[in-house]
C-alpha cells in the first residue's frame, strides 16, 4: 500500500517501522484487544477470524502479502474486529499506533492511500458477503471458495490449476459456515466425480466448468 508514495514519505516510514519475524500458528492480535498498531504482511499467510455469541470460530478471510492488518482500529481507535493467526512463517513489518498517526497527519499522500484501503476492504467485504453469505448450500459455498482460491494463486495450466490449501478441512469448514465433516464429504464428492483431485495439501481443479455450475447453484 506504501510502497508508491513519495521518497520523503517512504523515507519516514522506513524509521517507524519495525520488521519482525513470526512462526507459524503465531497471533499477532485479538479481537476486542485495543489497537497496538498496524501489520504489514511481506511475507506468508495470515488468517482472520471472528468469534461468534455461540463460541464458534468463522474465518473471514486469507491475508497475502502486501496486506495492512489492522488499519481499521489503529486508525479509528476502536478494538481490533478480528484475531489475526499465521499460517506460515511470516515476515511482518509492525507500526506503532501513535507513530502511524503521526505518519498520516505530516504525509497527505499516505492518509489518502489508507483511506482507499478501507473503502476497498468495505467493497470486498460486500463482496464476500453476496458471494457466501448467500449462498443457498455447503456445496455451493465451498466451490466458490475453491474458484476465488483458483484466480488468485493457482499455478499450473489455466484448465487444470494447482493449489496449495494451507487450511485444514476444519478451518475450510470455518470459512463456508459449516462442519468438518460437511467438508470431508464435499471433497470426496468432489474427487469422486472427478472435478478435484488431491495429493497431500494440492488440490488440482480437473473439471473447472463443473466447479462452476455448482457454484452458481446450476
Amino acid at each position: 500500500m506504501f510502497c508508491d508514495l513519495p521518497t520523503s514519505a517512504l523515507q519516514a516510514f522506513e524509521t517507524i517501522k519495525y520488521a519482525t519475524a513470526y512462526p507459524k500458528g503465531a497471533v499477532l492480535f485479538v479481537e476486542g484487544q485495543a489497537p497496538r498498531g498496524i501489520f504489514v504482511l511481506c511475507k506468508g499467510r495470515v488468517k482472520l477470524s471472528i468469534c461468534g455469541t455461540d463460541g464458534k470460530t468463522l474465518i473471514v478471510k486469507i491475508a497475502e502479502p502486501g496486506e495492512v492488518l489492522g488499519l481499521g482500529g489503529t486508525v479509528s481507535g476502536k478494538p481490533y474486529e478480528l484475531t489475526a493467526e499465521t499460517i506460515d512463517p511470516c515476515q511482518v513489518n509492525f507500526v506503532k499506533r501513535e507513530d502511524f498517526l503521526r505518519f498520516l497527519r505530516e504525509h497527505a499522500e499516505a492518509c489518502f492511500k489508507v483511506a482507499q484501503q478501507l473503502s476497498e476492504k468495505y467493497n470486498n467485504a460486500c463482496h464476500e458477503v453476496r458471494s457466501l453469505g448467500l449462498s443457498h448450500s455447503a456445496g455451493e459455498k465451498l466451490a466458490k471458495l475453491l474458484l476465488e482460491w483458483s484466480s488468485k494463486n493457482a499455478e499450473g495450466a489455466k484448465q487444470e490449476p494447482r493449489l496449495k490449501l494451507a487450511l485444514t478441512h476444519e478451518e475450510i469448514a470455518q470459512m463456508i459456515g459449516t462442519s468438518r465433516e460437511t467438508v470431508t464429504r464435499l471433497f470426496a464428492d468432489l474427487r469422486k466425480r472427478q472435478i478435484v483431485h488431491t495429493k497431500g495439501s494440492t488440490l488440482v481443479i480437473r473439471n473447472k466448468a463443473a466447479l462452476k455450475q455448482i457454484a452458481s447453484n446450476n
